[in-house]
């Protein structure tokens, strides 16, 4: 089932996190690691859509799921699953077909998302839940 409270409050979390991350965490690794192939503005569009889809996918696989079970338990370690599948279907697939793309950034960006994801369906789930939503 899907809700619009639901997911407005999904992506807040999940932005707030993913955004300290990239602006604060991991720009000067991601700036060393991959700055031959960034460019210098974003495409904003192409990043609201990514978040728009991705946050979708995470309350239909994950946190809805979780609500139904009141599980927090299924929100963190199924988010975290959830996080280590998606983060390494794109990473895996850079690491197969971009040339030289970094084996590190490979492991760290599996790692942060699996943790990202995992931290986002639970903190999203308790939230929802606090406000009975």
């Amino acid at each position: 089932m899907f809700y619009s409270k639901s997911y407005l409050i999904t992506i807040i979390v999940f932005f707030a996190i993913d955004i300290v991350w990239l602006e604060f965490l991991a720009k000067d690794l991601y700036q060393e690691q991959l700055g031959f192939l960034l460019k210098d503005n974003f495409n904003a569009v192409a990043a609201f859509a990514f978040y728009l889809f991705f946050i979708a996918g995470m309350l239909f696989f994950v946190i809805n799921r979780a609500v139904e079970l009141s599980s927090w338990q299924y929100a963190l370690f199924v988010g975290a699953f959830f996080g280590f599948i998606t983060y390494s279907t794109y990473d895996m697939t850079n690491l197969a077909t971009v040339k030289d793309w970094p084996v590190l950034i490979t492991v760290i960006d599996i790692v942060w998302g699996s943790f990202l994801c995992g931290i986002t369906s639970l903190v999203s789930y308790l939230l929802i839940n606090y406000f009975k939503i």
